[in-house]
């Protein structure tokens, strides 16, 4: 398992949250996602031999966030 940091600008509300944190039921290999909008951010640790940073990004894309890798 590996942990990767996300910084995504455009989380507002706990509603945000919640639909980011659902990235843990629509991804396989991913074991936790936790984010805040706070700090505009999320922390997802994942099997990095089932999924990468890159789909991770492009699903978040795809519910209509923008996730760029804070650390690699």
């Amino acid at each position: 398992m590996i942990k990767k940091t996300f910084r995504v600008p455009d989380m507002h509300c706990s509603a945000c949250v919640m639909i980011l944190e659902g990235l843990e039921d629509s991804l396989t290999g991913v074991q936790r996602v936790s984010a805040s909008y706070h700090k505009q951010q999320m922390e997802v640790t994942y099997d990095e031999t089932k999924l990468s940073e890159v789909k991770i990004i492009s699903t978040a894309e795809e519910l209509g966030y923008t996730a760029i890798l804070v650390n690699s």
